[in-house]
């Protein structure tokens, strides 16, 4: 029963505050051997958790990891550990998802943030209308609110 008990602390401190994130976790727990939600995990959702691993990582323009990252570069290693292949930069990721609308995001789709039909930005949505992203210069990866209605979502496929 302690091990339960700490989950929700744990990932708290990991940067992993998503409910979806918390039941994967769970089911880890809960049944260790079994095919539960972890082993049915989307590319996704993986690449969310990898995201959410990299919390604190600092923003570098050009960068696409292991340590440091812009914002096409997270999406871009994320989803690489997650089984899947993105383009470099956040326009590039856009014409190659699905897109998806507002209310049939969930969480591990793409955020798109656009200045009319330009695409400048790039995070992972992590649900309850926030994202992991690789910010700034002079910022680091984090979980964020989305701070604008500006955005369009894709889903990797």
């Amino acid at each position: 029963m302690s091990a339960l008990t700490n989950v929700p602390s744990a990932l708290s401190r990991a940067g992993v505050t998503s409910a979806l994130a918390l039941a994967v976790a769970g089911a880890t727990l809960l049944a260790p051997g079994a095919q539960g939600e972890a082993a049915a995990a989307t590319p996704g959702i993986k690449a969310l958790q990898v995201a959410a691993s990299k919390k604190g990582s600092p923003y570098q323009w050009g960068a696409v990891g292991p340590h440091r990252f812009d914002c096409s570069g997270l999406t871009l290693y994320s989803f690489k550990k997650a089984g899947k292949s993105l383009p470099r930069t956040a326009a590039q990721q856009y014409n190659r998802t699905a897109h998806v609308s507002a209310g049939s995001r969930r969480p591990g789709d793409l955020v798109f943030f656009h200045y009319g039909s330009s695409v400048y930005h790039v995070g992972i949505y992590a649900g309850a209308n926030r994202i992991w992203h690789s910010p700034k210069t002079g910022s680091t990866v984090r979980l964020e609110k989305i701070w604008t209605h500006s955005v369009w979502y894709g889903r990797v496929r």
